[in-house]
C-alpha cells in the first residue's frame, strides 16, 4: 500500500530565507516554485523523497499554514506517503479507523511560467493520527518521476543525496506502534529501549528510509499528542559534506561515530525552520 515517502512539508515565515538556507544545507537548489490556495512553496527533490517548504499569503491552504505558524511556530508540518493506488489506500485507512477527507487534486502554479504540477491526494484527520499531519499522494505506475534537484557548485559526495530518517516524538509508544505498524502497515525493523539514552526507539521502514518513533523514558506514558520533530539527511561523504557546509557559514558539530554501526554523523545547528538536523553517512 505505502511504497515510500513522497515528501515532507515544512512551514516557515520567510520563504526566501528558508529556501536559501536549505539550498546551502542540501547542496542543491529548489527545482519547483509555485503557489496554491493562498500559499507559496518551494520544492527540493532528492533521491528518495522531497522537501516542500511553505509560507502563507492568504486563502484556504494559506490560512491553515498561518494557523500552524501562530500555534507552533516554524517547523515540520506533515508527512506525505506515496501509494500506487490512492483509492485502495484510503479504503484501508478507513477500515482500520484512520478517518480521512478527500480525495482531491492539489494544483501548484509556477508564478512566472504559469506551468502547473498536480498531486492527487487525501488527508487523514488529526484526531486519528494523534495530532501528526499525515497525507497520501497517488503515484500512478506510468507517471514520470520529478527530476532530482541538481548539485549546486559541489561534488555529489558533499551534497545531500536523500533522507535517512524522519523522527516522530510520542508520549505513548505502544499507541504509535499500533498506528505506524499495525494500522498503516509500515514494517517495524527495530524496537529498542536504551536507559543510557533515556529513550525507546522504534524504526519503521518506508521505502529506503525510516520513520523513527522516539519516546522519552523519563517522561512516562501519557495520552498527549505526537509531534514531528527532526530529520537525518544522508550523504555519500560525511567529511566532505561537513567541510562544504562549514565553508558556507553553516554551524556544524564535529564528525562523530554514529549509533548505527559503520556510520559517521554530525549535527547541523540552527537549521532552517528550527528543525533538529543530523547528517549521516558511511564511516571513512
Amino acid at each position: 500500500m505505502i511504497t515510500g515517502l513522497d515528501h515532507i512539508a515544512m512551514v516557515v515565515h520567510d520563504l526566501d530565507a528558508a529556501e536559501a538556507g536549505l539550498a546551502r544545507l542540501l547542496g542543491r537548489p529548489a527545482n519547483w516554485r509555485g503557489g496554491m490556495h493562498g500559499a507559496r512553496h518551494v520544492w527540493f527533490q532528492l533521491g528518495n523523497m522531497a522537501l516542500d517548504v511553505i509560507t502563507p499569503v492568504g486563502g484556504e491552504t494559506g490560512n491553515k499554514v498561518r494557523e500552524r505558524l501562530e500555534k507552533h511556530g516554524e517547523g515540520l508540518w506533515g508527512l506525505g506517503f506515496a501509494t500506487g493506488d490512492l483509492a485502495a489506500a484510503q479504503r484501508r485507512m478507513e477500515r482500520v479507523g484512520i478517518t480521512t477527507y478527500g480525495p482531491g487534486v492539489e494544483v501548484s502554479t509556477h508564478p512566472e511560467t504559469g506551468a502547473t504540477r498536480e498531486w492527487p491526494s487525501f488527508v487523514t484527520r488529526l484526531r486519528a493520527t494523534h495530532a501528526v499531519n499525515l497525507f497520501f499522494i497517488g503515484h500512478p505506475a506510468d507517471a514520470a518521476p520529478w527530476p532530482v534537484s541538481p548539485i549546486d557548485g559541489s561534488d555529489e559526495g558533499a551534497a545531500v543525496s536523500g533522507l535517512d530518517h524522519v523522527v516522530v516524538r510520542t508520549p505513548n509508544p505502544d499507541r504509535a506502534a499500533a498506528l505506524y505498524g499495525a494500522r498503516m502497515g509500515l514494517d517495524m525493523k527495530l524496537d529498542r529501549s536504551n536507559p543510557d539514552w533515556g529513550t525507546r526507539l522504534m524504526f519503521f521502514r518506508c521505502g529506503d528510509l525510516v520513520v523513527e518513533v522516539a519516546h522519552d523514558l523519563n517522561a512516562g506514558v501519557s495520552d498527549g499528542p505526537d509531534s514531528l520533530w527532526g530529520l537525518s539527511w544522508r550523504v555519500p561523504d560525511v567529511a566532505a559534506a561537513r567541510a562544504r557546509m562549514a565553508a558556507e557559514g553553516i554551524r556544524v558539530s564535529e564528525v562523530r561515530t554514529g549509533r548505527k554501526p559503520g556510520t559517521a554523523v554530525f549535527t547541523v545547528k540552527d537549521a532552517p525552520g528550527g528543525v533538529p538536523t543530523l547528517v549521516i553517512g558511511p564511516q571513512a
